[in-house]
């Protein structure tokens, strides 16, 4: 008992072994509800609900939850609070799971720690949030954070269906630099996201008093569709130049995928700008925006492998043992 309670992950560990599919639902299951917080904060703005729970970390001065006479606001963005527990719960069990894997991979446990510092940090920020007042650049920030946290989640879900042996490249160094590029200019894209959103007629919250970013919104817009252009564009040249090289097939997969989500995302994004922000477009854009980031991860993380999840060498013992006992012979009788 009381090495239980000294170190409880390492006790668990001695009692339970999950299978390698169990850690990459785990893993799966902390991406999904990545996914979703992000959703869940964007209803929270297109509802204009940003205010809805005026304080934090209590929902008001006088009540930790929403309360019938906050309405409808106050419901969703306490809602979206209690979202934080969900993927806190989701992540700590790809800790517990990739903590008790055999043989014991400290790369993913890592990464799911991280998830978790990532999560914590985030709801700090959320509160900030509140508390300026739903400041367009701390609303900024708090998006980055939950990329952030879909980005090591992405990591976390693709490094569990693979080895930790040393990566080797799959593509030359030129095609690596541009898969690179490709990653930077992806992330210029999101920032530039939130500056469109920040200058945008969603403040999330109904009070005319709500700063906004103090960019020309149609000139904020053309710049995100250029740089959207310049990522549809490196990503068909990436995979025209991996084509024409044959390279493997798990990169060209990547970035077909890839320039797939980008068409997607692109129609929304013309369609909603055309339509003057309407919240339901707006919510399925940034919902594709979550895609096109994972997406893009992938990619990046398809130019090298690490081998299979579990090297033949750390097969269980019985059956070593099963495959290395010579079958016995069978001898002809008449």
């Amino acid at each position: 008992m009381l090495t239980a309670l000294r170190n409880p992950l390492a006790y668990l560990a001695t009692r339970w072994t999950p299978q390698p599919r169990t850690v990459r639902r785990a893993a799966l299951a902390a991406l999904a509800m990545s996914v979703l917080i992000v959703v869940t904060g964007g209803a929270v703005r297109l509802t204009e609900s940003g205010l809805g729970c005026d304080t934090w970390p209590k929902c008001s001065d006088d009540s930790l939850v929403a309360t019938p006479e906050m309405g409808l606001h106050g419901f969703i963005e306490f809602g979206n609070r209690l979202m934080a527990y969900v993927v806190s719960a989701a992540v700590g069990w790809f800790i517990v799971a990739a903590r008790c894997a055999k043989p014991r991979r400290r790369s993913l446990t890592r990464l799911g720690w991280a998830q978790f510092w990532v999560v914590a940090s985030n709801g700090v920020v959320g509160g900030i949030t509140v508390l300026t007042g739903l400041n367009p650049y701390v609303v900024a920030a708090h998006f980055l954070a939950a990329m952030a946290l879909l980005t090591t989640t992405t990591l976390g879900w693709v490094r569990s269906r693979e080895g930790d042996a040393p990566p080797r490249p799959l593509i030359g160094s030129t095609m690596r630099r541009g898969v690179l590029g490709l990653t930077a200019l992806s992330g210029a894209l999101v920032v530039v996201g939130t500056a469109v959103t920040g200058s945008g007629q969603h403040a999330g919250d109904a009070s005319e008093d709500i700063e906004r970013m103090p960019f020309d919104w149609d000139t904020i817009t053309r710049v995100h569709s250029g740089l959207a252009w310049a990522v549809v564009l490196g990503t068909v040249a990436l995979w025209a130049g991996l084509r024409l090289m044959d390279a493997p097939p798990a990169p060209r997969a990547r970035l077909r995928d890839l320039l797939l989500v980008l068409l997607a995302q692109g129609a929304i994004g013309y369609a909603q700008y055309a339509l003057d922000e309407p919240e339901l477009l707006v919510g399925f854009h940034l919902f594709g925006a979550t895609l096109v980031w994972i997406a893009v991860l992938r990619v990046l993380l398809a130019t090298r492998e690490r081998g299979p999840a579990t090297p033949p060498e750390d097969r269980h013992p019985d059956a070593e043992a099963t495959a290395a006992t010579p079958a016995p012979r069978v001898t002809a009788t008449t």
